[in-house]
């Protein structure tokens, strides 16, 4: 019984920390987040396809980029290992940090949608509650709307880089 209370409190202030850091995400880059859920609207096909491809082709750079560095270390050449483990570090936070800007326009997008008689912060902490406790179905959260959501936004925000400006 100790065990599903603890992990229930861990999953409910996860929940809750990942929808503070989305507010967080959603305050700071209000005009980057409103043209992600655009390319989300207007386009979420492409969106996933570009997230797909784009997720999978950095993605595999980054992995290969970490094996080699591994390998580095082990061969003792720990110079060459910083020297590659930088580059591979900030790819692989660039990667994420598109995944949680295309996370966040999602939860905007999906509160504004469930919620629409909310404020704007609310729609997006109540979009990211409603989008991680869906996420936790087993199998088909994890394997299927999960993954849809995460691609989806991902490819929204490189979308968005290459939407021109409405005036």
């Amino acid at each position: 019984m100790n065990e599903i209370l603890r992990v229930t409190l861990t999953f409910t202030l996860l929940i809750v920390g990942f929808a503070c850091y989305f507010l967080v995400l959603g305050a700071f880059f209000p005009r980057r987040i409103a043209k992600t859920a655009s390319a989300i609207q207007q386009m979420p096909r492409r969106a996933f396809g570009i997230g797909f491809v784009n997720v999978l082709f950095f993605g595999t750079i980054a992995l290969v980029m970490f094996g080699i560095a591994d390998s580095l270390q082990e061969s003792g050449n720990n110079i060459l290992n910083v020297i590659l483990l930088i580059p591979t570090l900030l790819l692989t936070g660039v990667l994420l940090s598109v995944f949680f800007l295309g996370l966040t326009a999602l939860a905007s997008l999906l509160g504004d949608r469930l919620f629409p008689e909310f404020s704007q912060w609310r729609k997006t902490f109540w979009g990211t509650v409603v989008l991680g406790v869906a996420s936790s179905i087993p199998a088909v959260g994890w394997m299927l709307l999960f993954p849809l959501a995460a691609l989806t936004g991902f490819g929204a925000v490189i979308l968005g880089f290459f939407q021109r400006e409405a005036n």
